[in-house]
């Protein structure tokens, strides 16, 4: 009898004199330094509390990643400032090279006039792309534990400015010598016929020519980051991208001015 007496006293003893300590601690009188001390130390164990427990929690991540989509590839990087447990709002920054399925590598082993430098038959520009994006992510299932993978889903849109760089290709004048062109659709002959090869990436950077348009994509992130600190990701998603005018990247192609692909993006970063 006296062993539960002793209990009922005991148990709301220690609960009332927990809340007494916390309260104390939370109220007792501090400098600026102190307080700074303690608002980071109280930020600290409730993210490890959280990291605990599975749950992504931060104020900024930072992501760079590298994309593989069905017509190209790319680089990107992103900022996220945290809203709540399931929103961030991100800001992504994108540079890519876009490719014609139509592309074809010519080798010396497929035609006997190449140089052995090899080059895309009919290729009329190189298509790189710079893209300036902002929009969401939304946490759809969390990771359960610091081991599981956490499911967000992500849209975004915003500015795409399409950069053309002209295709040259080797080939010979009228003297036999050997001369670099590019397409010209008066002499598209010279552009299509007996070509000895490439000239590699050093050329067409000064008559770079710009396409202005816009650009929105959806996707599923997936985290697999053991710790919260450290972002580590897989992207999959869809992209469509439109611009102002016709796209000109094949002689022998239609040209178009709307793109749609998906891609795949490896994704890796820091959060604080």
């Amino acid at each position: 009898m006296r062993h539960l007496i002793a209990t009922v006293v005991l148990i709301p003893a220690m609960f009332w004199g927990r809340i007494f300590a916390q309260t104390t601690t939370d109220t007792i009188p501090r400098t600026p330094h102190q307080q700074k001390v303690w608002e980071h130390r109280q930020r600290v164990n409730d993210l490890i509390r959280r990291e605990e427990e599975g749950v992504l929690a931060y104020n900024k991540q930072f992501a760079f990643g590298i994309k593989l989509a069905t017509d190209g590839y790319g680089l990107s990087y992103e900022i996220g400032w945290m809203k709540s447990l399931r929103w961030t709002n991100i800001l992504q920054f994108e540079l890519n090279e876009k490719k014609s399925p139509k592309e074809y590598k010519v080798s010396v082993s497929d035609n006997p006039y190449t140089s052995g430098t090899p080059f895309i038959y009919g290729k009329q520009n190189y298509f790189y792309q710079f893209k300036l994006g902002f929009g969401q992510q939304y946490m759809i299932g969390g990771k359960g534990n610091k081991n599981g993978v956490a499911v967000s889903g992500i849209y975004a849109g915003g500015l795409s400015l399409g950069i053309l760089r002209p295709y040259y290709v080797q080939t010979e004048d009228s003297t036999g010598q050997v001369i670099n062109i590019k397409y010209n659709q008066q002499d598209s002959a010279a552009f299509l016929g007996n070509v000895y090869g490439g000239t590699g990436l050093g050329t067409g950077w000064g008559e770079l020519a710009f396409k202005p348009g816009i650009h929105g994509k959806v996707a599923l992130r997936f985290d697999y980051g053991r710790y919260n600190e450290l972002l580590s990701a897989i992207e999959v998603g869809v992209n469509a991208e439109y611009y102002f005018n016709k796209v000109p990247i094949m002689v022998l192609a239609p040209n178009h001015a709307f793109f749609l692909n998906s891609y795949v993006t490896i994704e890796f970063g820091k959060r604080k």
